[in-house]
């Protein structure tokens, strides 16, 4: 069945099986397979389809997908506590301990007071994260690097999620809408609502924060068109859910869910250090499992929450080894230890900023007449795009925009800054305009064909 993310007919499973079975046997046995929920079926009558629950990400969270053919075969180094969680975890799944949520390892964590992360850790991740730059506005430093973090955090979340798009598939399907030949549309799906969910958070960078409205709506941009019921996406879960490979039975009462889950917000607003506060979401989100699923792409964007709005470097889980990953989440749902997540944390960290060291070398410092006026260039260029407007209207409509809305004695300024954005607009930096891509196509088409 996952080989069909978009669902098989009886006709197409019996000839894929190995023994041949009467019609009616087999449509008995799909039958008890839809009622169990081991199979989800849609359509009716000859047009009924069946798929597996996880290929569109239902009711069971998966925790571990496929090895991508990429996947890394580096080695986190472990601490001898987090060595111990990896043993335990590795066990056949009938030799671990059946366990439920435990409210009290949410209620014992004090902000500020409690910490899984020591001094020591802080203070090394604030020194290799923070630019060497003066202070800027919130998602100052995101927005430079916006185009490569798009592709990066797009890539490395995607395959922890058991997706096979290459990083080279996943640069095109982002900067030209290509999706990659013998993949299937889930896989672009998922891709793309990372690339919405990016933007969201960096275009909003002065307003998000751990909040109801930031939390619910990333979950609705990651969750776009990937749940059985699309009205999920964005609400908090009113079914029972299980996880794929644990004996972490996650809570089923939809009052406790929501309690729960605006406990974690208050908790995460009120600590003060950006590096507690991302790996507290890291850890709390996926084991509250507030959602009908999405729920571990949602705390891997939201952890990045704190280094968009403080301008740090951006955890984009470069070089994570699926596995370590995996096992490091089951040490939290079953034995409510943060070792050797943590361990996969910093080290994710560490890889995110050295992976960016050129980047923001090459940025050298930004231009604060840009800076100042980064609203206004997104508006006026958004307006040219969006208008299909050919050279000679489009400066015309600059110059015009500028005279209503830029103050004199900075107005000619605007208009050559406007105008040498505009020309210099590309497939790799049209998304910090908020532009779309059939938009940034089309535009394209009416400048290159000299259309004035």
């Amino acid at each position: 069945m996952r080989d069909c993310p978009d669902g098989i007919s009886a006709q197409g499973i019996a000839r894929k099986l190995e023994t041949d079975l009467p019609r009616r046997t087999l449509q008995y046995r799909l039958k008890y397979l839809v009622d169990k929920r081991r199979l989800v079926s849609e359509g009716e009558k000859r047009w009924m389809k069946y798929r597996s629950p996880t290929t569109r990400s239902e009711h069971v969270a998966v925790i571990d997908g496929p090895q991508n053919e990429e996947e890394f075969d580096g080695h986190i180094p472990t601490s001898k506590r987090a060595t111990a969680i990896q043993k335990y975890v590795r066990k056949p799944i009938h030799e671990r301990k059946p366990v439920g949520y435990n409210r009290k390892f949410l209620d014992s964590y004090r902000p500020n007071v409690s910490a899984y992360l020591s001094k020591k850790e802080r203070e090394y991740l604030q020194k290799i994260g923070a630019p060497a730059t003066v202070e800027q506005p919130a998602g100052t430093y995101a927005n430079q690097i916006l185009s490569r973090r798009l592709i990066d955090l797009s890539w490395n979340s995607t395959r922890l999620e058991g997706n096979t798009y290459s990083l080279l598939d996943t640069r095109r399907l982002i900067a030209f809408g290509e999706e990659a030949k013998g993949k299937g549309r889930l896989e672009a799906q998922m891709i793309l609502n990372h690339k919405d969910a990016i933007e969201f958070l960096v275009s909003s960078a002065e307003e998000i924060d751990f909040n109801r409205h930031t939390v619910l709506n990333l979950h609705a941009l990651l969750a776009n068109n990937l749940l059985a019921e699309p009205e999920s996406a964005g609400r908090l879960r009113h079914i029972a859910v299980g996880i794929q490979k644990s004996t972490f039975h996650p809570l089923e009462v939809p009052q406790l869910i929501e309690e729960c889950f605006d406990q974690i917000l208050a908790t995460t607003t009120a600590i003060r250090n950006p590096f507690e506060q991302s790996f507290f979401v890291m850890v709390r989100l996926p084991y509250l499992q507030p959602f009908d699923d999405v729920n571990k792409r949602v705390a891997r964007l939201a952890s990045n929450i704190p280094f968009i709005k403080s301008n740090l470097t951006p955890l984009s889980f470069i070089d994570v080894p699926t596995k370590n990953y995996t096992e490091a989440i089951l040490g939290v749902y079953e034995l409510n230890k943060v070792d050797l997540l943590k361990h996969v944390f910093i080290r994710a960290y560490e890889r995110s900023a050295s992976r960016y060291v050129a980047v923001r070398q090459s940025l050298g410092e930004p231009d604060p007449f840009r800076l100042a006026y980064r609203i206004a260039l997104r508006e006026i260029i958004g307006k040219v795009v969006r208008g299909q407007l050919a050279r000679k209207p489009a400066l015309k409509c600059v110059a015009e925009w500028s005279r209503k809305n830029i103050e004199a004695n900075e107005r000619e300024k605007f208009r050559e800054v406007a105008e040498s954005e505009l020309l210099g607009l590309h497939a790799g930096n049209f998304a910090r305009y908020q532009i779309k891509l059939s938009e940034f196509e089309t535009s394209q088409e009416i400048w290159s064909g000299a259309t004035y």
